[in-house]
């Protein structure tokens, strides 16, 4: 007798968590019409089960201004879970912490990135970044992103945690396993990133050890451990907050270093206007992380039941909040999808959140950017890009694998 065939689960075409959508670069239409039809939408049935969808700039201004009802603790930050299975492993970080306990842990971390430490940083920045531009080959093809992006990003994490200047690609390594939420689906992926991240906590366990009892000095593990709020962190609070400033000091950084590639490029009027007006590039430096949003949701779960938008969430509900559509909401960016290096509100992106978690290190990640395009201006280089880019396949992380590119002078 024939079986009955399974019945197959048809695809929900507004369920912007598929990661296909961003290794196609095809997610602009479903959240168009998102904001445009439903800006809080419940998506029933996806690969990271239920949660709502909120696409469009005001209700994610207002969740992310309600910390204490639209909880990051509660479900943790993406909306994948990878704490809901037998063998899950917790590893708290302040990102996914509520009052109190966040206020502390940030404040600790905050001083690294000062305005004060960002001017004893600079000098550092530049002469790395002119070091790497002086080493391009003119006219010859190469990926932007390995020997710019990630090689910045990196140097800059390992000055921060005073991480051994041999091992740093070790640190590249890391985000990129800890920050790619698609291995939530599989198990065995769960349990080798699970692998990986114990052997990067096993490697900063002995950097902390050798600081114990030494006098302070300017890098995160030693304000960690001379910091009231976080010096008897456990051994899994410790690397999660490990893996939070790893992941968001590469991750973010380093896809908006290769956007401003590849999207002045893809914009040539914009390009033609920063090669003539380099006084513009702390703006074009808002302006292409908010066209990028290098990650692109957070996740937030509801500690009570509450009204958005006219939609009734529930206790317990997970909400996405999609910083990647916020920044193409039309009614606060005009003309979204384009790059435009004199936009009036650039600064208004939502690409670092909002709130009490707004990202502690925003600051570094604009100083490290507009150095690279500043250094660009003095050498007059141009990036030429060749082809698509490989992109990585991840509603979390919105980034770049390879950007094939020649450099030419302008």
């Amino acid at each position: 007798m024939a079986t009955k065939p399974e019945q197959v689960r048809s695809v929900d075409p507004l369920d912007v968590s598929r990661a296909a959508l961003y290794r196609d670069d095809a997610w602009h239409a479903p959240f168009r019409e998102l904001r445009a039809t439903a800006p809080v939408h419940k998506v029933e049935h996806s690969d990271f089960g239920p949660y709502w969808s909120i696409s469009s700039y005001k209700p994610i201004v207002e969740v992310e201004s309600l910390p204490d009802l639209y909880s990051s603790q509660a479900g943790g930050i993406t909306i994948a879970e990878f704490i809901e299975h037998k063998d899950a492993v917790r590893m708290p970080m302040f990102i996914a912490m509520d009052r109190p306990k966040h206020t502390g842990q940030r404040r600790t971390v905050a001083p690294a990135f000062t305005p004060s430490e960002m001017v004893r940083m600079s000098e550092n920045i530049r002469t790395r970044t002119s070091e790497i531009l002086d080493s391009l080959p003119w006219g010859e093809e190469f990926d932007w992103v390995d020997t710019v992006s990630i090689e910045l990003t990196t140097q800059m994490l390992a000055i921060l945690f005073d991480f051994p200047w041999e091992d740093r690609r070790k640190l590249t390594f890391w985000s990129d396993w800890a920050g790619d939420i698609e291995l939530a689906k599989d198990e065995a992926h769960r349990a080798e990133r699970l692998s990986h991240m114990y052997a990067c906590g096993a490697y900063f366990q002995k950097l902390w050890d050798q600081k114990v009892g030494q006098p302070p000095t300017p890098d995160l593990i030693s304000m960690m451990i001379h910091s009231d709020a976080m010096r008897e962190m456990d051994h899994l609070e410790f690397l999660g907050n490990l893996i939070l400033l790893i992941v968001g000091g590469n991750d973010t950084t380093r896809n908006s270093m290769t956007a401003a590639a590849y999207g002045l490029d893809k914009f040539p009027d914009a390009r033609g206007k920063l090669e003539t007006d380099p006084s513009l590039i702390p703006n074009a430096v808002q302006e292409i992380i908010r066209w990028q949003t290098p990650l692109a949701h957070m996740r937030r779960t509801a500690t009570r039941d509450a009204e958005l938008m006219g939609q009734q969430i529930r206790q317990g509900d997970k909400l996405a909040l999609w910083y990647l559509s916020a920044n193409r909401d039309e009614s606060v960016f005009e003309d979204a999808d384009r790059i435009i290096v004199d936009r009036p509100n650039a600064r208004r992106h939502l690409a670092f959140g909002h709130g009490i978690h707004r990202c502690v290190g925003a600051r570094l990640a604009e100083l490290q950017i507009a150095t690279l395009l500043e250094e660009m201006a003095a050498r007059r280089m141009r990036v030429n890009v060749l082809r698509e880019p490989e992109r990585v396949a991840a509603c979390f992380v919105h980034g770049y694998r390879k950007l094939p590119v020649t450099i030419s002078s302008y």
